[in-house]
């Protein structure tokens, strides 16, 4: 039995034709790579580093993103490393605005301390172009953790090369 829309036409044939048509009015995905260092004032001034590796559509992308706070027991200024999985919506200019919110698991960690959870954060940056597929990437971000952390708010802000492919 063959199954018909509108006028006769097999459902399988319109879903092929659909396919065919969607395939030659995509847009192109893009890609980019960013590796980071920055600055953290949560409880104190102290770095961070760390990668991401993104793809979008024109306006919309999402990323990975490993970040890194170093522990500092003198100090007392915990360390925390982050897996976040982000979505942006982003200018489809040269120079890139963006918006981005997204979930991450982390680890906080003093001495013994330790505590591992989820969280979300959100924040907003600029993709600067400099030249051919290299741009530098500027980010702030708000994390706010769950669970029982040492501090339950991170504010972070980074520099990184971006490399766009």
């Amino acid at each position: 039995m063959t199954l018909f829309i509108g006028s006769k036409r097999p459902l399988a044939t319109s879903f092929v034709l659909a396919c065919a048509l969607l395939a030659t009015t995509a847009v192109p995905a893009r890609a980019d790579i960013t590796a980071f260092i920055g600055l953290t004032p949560t409880p104190e001034r102290h770095a961070l580093k760390g990668f991401s590796v993104g793809a979008g559509l024109i306006i919309v992308g999402w990323e990975f993103e490993f970040a890194s706070i170093g522990e500092d027991v003198v100090n007392s200024l915990p360390g925390l490393k982050t897996y976040s999985g982000n979505f942006l919506v982003q200018t489809p200019t040269s120079t890139q605005l963006y918006a981005t919110t997204g979930v991450e698991a982390y680890r906080e960690n003093l001495g013994p301390l330790q505590e591992t959870s989820f969280g979300t954060n959100i924040g907003g940056g600029v993709k600067l172009k400099l030249v051919g597929p290299l741009r530098v990437r500027a980010d702030y971000r708000i994390f706010k953790l769950q669970g029982s952390p040492i501090h339950s708010v991170y504010q972070r802000f980074y520099v990184g090369g971006n490399l766009k492919f």
